[in-house]
């Protein structure tokens, strides 16, 4: 049955990472730094983000991501850095990334306000053969026990906030095309870092005394695959609990899954996520769902009255 699976991973994957090179999460929305850099020091105190994904947990060698981000304002509330470590397997593939970023905030008024980013970015990738099982007892194919390699990129990002109750951001992580597959024969095309484009925009809408409304939609383009939009409607309830659903379009009709969220706020400074999809695409007869979790915190208290609501972290 372990081959079966394997078999499905090899043929089926590429249908998806054809559209998205990527890491994945549904809680989007509470991860922007590791999309967009113009978000650094947005909090106006210095803030982590850790996650961790589990993707179709009953398949062997499905994707596995975790992450770990920091950013802070620094000498004024208009200029912000940050940084994310990643780590991301599928298979024998490794993935390993540290970006750092940088914002400033260009435009500052009493409704709104601008800010535009810049990131460098280092990435790891690997594979390591020694820990294939080939399907028959000889595969010359795997005479090299490990393969790895570094590249360096740069990218960039602008995020929004109007009356601290919308946001919007448009960035672009990685803008090298660097070549990263293992042929050496210039004649055949080689893989490549494809460009990704994310679109992000959400907000908070008064439902009544201590209930909001917190729609936020990502939508991600890469050339020549189709257009994925993941599309989350929360409610908050007094600051502390939220909770909703998400949809995420792609797969190979109905969609890609569709998402139960939660988040608790546990005190001012930290709180808790969890997230769980139910697989939409064929591949939900061979596997389980996706879960991911979250720990979020602001590193040092909040000066009263700033006002920067939770939502926009």
């Amino acid at each position: 049955m372990s081959k079966l699976y394997f078999i499905l991973l090899v043929v089926l994957l590429p249908l998806g990472l054809s559209a998205q090179q990527e890491h994945q999460y549904t809680q989007y929305m509470y991860n922007k730094l590791s999309y967009n850099p113009a978000y650094a020091g947005i909090r106006g105190v210095p803030t982590m983000t850790a996650m961790y994904r589990n993707q179709w947990f009953k398949m062997d060698g499905a994707p596995r991501s975790a992450l770990i981000s920091m950013h802070a304002p620094v000498f004024t509330q208009r200029v912000g850095v940050g940084g994310v470590l990643s780590h991301h397997s599928i298979g024998l593939h490794r993935d390993v990334q540290l970006t750092a970023t940088y914002s400033y905030n260009v435009l500052v008024t009493d409704n709104f306000s601008m800010r535009v980013g810049v990131s460098g970015n280092l990435r790891v990738l690997s594979l390591n053969f020694s820990e294939a099982n080939p399907l028959t007892s000889y595969d010359p194919s795997l005479a090299d026990k490990r393969m790895n390699d570094a590249f360096a990129n740069f990218g960039a990002g602008i995020y929004g906030t109007f009356q601290e109750r919308l946001y919007f951001g448009f960035s672009v992580p990685r803008i090298v095309q660097n070549s990263i597959g293992l042929n050496t024969d210039p004649d055949i095309m080689t893989a490549r870092e494809s460009r990704h484009f994310y679109g992000t925009t959400g907000g908070i809408i008064p439902l009544g005394k201590n209930l909001n409304f917190l729609p936020a939609v990502l939508v991600k383009y890469v050339k020549n695959a189709p257009i994925d939009v993941d599309v989350t409607l929360n409610i908050e309830v007094k600051e502390k609990v939220t909770t909703g659903v998400a949809y995420r379009a792609g797969g190979d009709g109905q969609g890609e899954s569709l998402d139960l969220l939660a988040y608790w706020q546990v005190n001012p400074r930290w709180g808790l996520g969890a997230a769980y999809d139910l697989t939409l695409t064929n591949l939900r007869s061979y596997t389980g769902g996706s879960f991911e979790l979250l720990v979020y915190a602001d590193l040092v208290k909040r000066k009263k009255g700033m006002t920067n609501p939770r939502f926009f972290m």
